[in-house]
């Protein structure tokens, strides 16, 4: 499967979600504009899921890559 985002462009998703900190509401919605903004779609749902998945995962920039290739849909 091919990559969905770059890593540059993950690394700067990371670092607004780090700074976001435990705030999953507010993760969930710059992951949902991040997706958007590259042309993907993401169910509000999805977007929880992964904001809590990063967050148990320390945002690590693998799990970031992996649940968004999962979860994005070409808009």
């Amino acid at each position: 499967m091919g990559e969905k985002f770059s890593s540059d462009d993950l690394r700067s998703l990371r670092s607004h979600l780090v700074q976001l900190g435990a705030d999953y509401a507010g993760a969930s919605e710059v992951i949902r504009a991040f997706t958007s903004d590259h042309g993907y779609g993401i169910s509000p749902e999805s977007a929880r899921m992964a904001a809590l998945e990063f967050g148990m995962s320390m945002c690590s920039l693998d799990s970031i890559r992996r649940a968004l290739n999962a979860a994005a849909l070409l808009a």
